[in-house]
C-alpha cells in the first residue's frame, strides 16, 4: 500500500486546519504550530510594550517612546538650541558635572517652578551645569528666563533634535503627547549616568535634593 502523501498544515496560516500539537490521526501528516496574523500583530505589540516606560498625566496611563537610559550609562550626544538660537551639545560639557532637568513645557506651573528652583539651588553642586530641557520654542525659554530672572541655568529647546529621542522620553499619547515627560538625568564629568529619576505622575515636582545630592 502506498504511504499517504504528506501535508503541511502550515501552508495556509490564515485559516490553518484545527489540530492538536504533536498529534495526527493520520499517519504522516506532519503537523506545525501555526502563528496566526493576529498572533504575530499582538506579539509585536507585546515586544514593542516591553520596551517602552510608561508615566501618568492626572492618574491615566502615558505611553512613552522607549526606556530611559539607566544609571551606569553613556548618556549619548544631542544638540539642543538656547533662546538666541545658538546651539549647545552635551559634548561641549564633557569634563562638568551634568544636570538635565527635563519638563513638558515651562508654560505650566510644575515646570516653571523646576526650572526656578534647580536656578536657585545651581550653585550647591560647584563645577556643575544645568541645562533645563523641552520642546517650547527657543523664544518662549528666553522670555520666561527674561521675565523669571533665570541665570544660574541654561535653558535650551529639543524641538528638532533627532539625537535627543534616543532618550525616550517623548510621551506617545495622551494631551500631552509629543513633549517629554518629567525626568531628571545627572551626569558626571566623563558622560556617564549617576543619577535618574522618571517622574511617575507629569504633575509632580521632581526630587530636587536627591538629584543635588548625587553630584554632590
Amino acid at each position: 500500500m502506498a504511504a499517504p502523501p504528506t501535508i503541511d498544515v502550515a501552508s495556509d496560516p490564515v485559516n490553518p486546519p484545527s489540530f492538536e500539537p504533536n498529534y495526527c490521526s493520520y499517519t504522516n501528516i506532519r503537523c506545525q504550530r501555526v502563528v496566526t496574523p493576529i498572533q504575530v500583530v499582538f506579539i509585536l505589540t507585546f515586544k514593542t510594550l516591553k520596551n517602552m516606560s510608561s508615566v501618568t498625566f492626572q492618574g491615566k496611563p502615558v505611553q512613552l517612546q522607549s526606556v530611559l537610559p539607566k544609571k551606569g550609562d553613556k548618556a549619548a550626544d544631542f544638540t539642543a538650541v538656547k533662546p538666541d538660537l545658538s546651539e549647545i551639545s552635551l559634548k561641549d560639557l564633557r569634563g562638568k558635572k551634568v544636570l538635565l532637568n527635563i519638563f513638558p513645557s515651562v508654560d505650566t506651573g510644575v515646570c516653571a517652578k523646576s526650572v526656578r528652583e534647580f536656578n536657585k539651588r545651581a550653585a550647591e553642586v560647584e563645577g556643575c551645569e544645568v541645562l533645563c530641557l523641552s520642546m517650547d520654542l527657543p523664544f518662549a525659554l528666553g522670555r520666561f528666563c527674561a521675565a523669571e530672572g533665570i541665570e544660574r541655568v541654561t535653558t535650551a529647546s529639543v524641538f528638532r533634535s533627532k539625537e535627543f529621542e534616543g532618550y525616550g522620553l517623548k510621551m506617545q499619547d495622551g494631551p500631552l503627547a509629543g513633549l517629554c515627560a518629567r525626568t531628571v538625568i545627572c551626569l558626571d564629568g566623563e558622560g556617564t549616568i549617576i543619577y535618574e529619576q522618571l517622574v511617575p505622575e507629569i504633575g509632580e515636582e521632581p526630587d530636587y535634593d536627591a538629584a543635588l545630592n548625587a553630584l554632590k
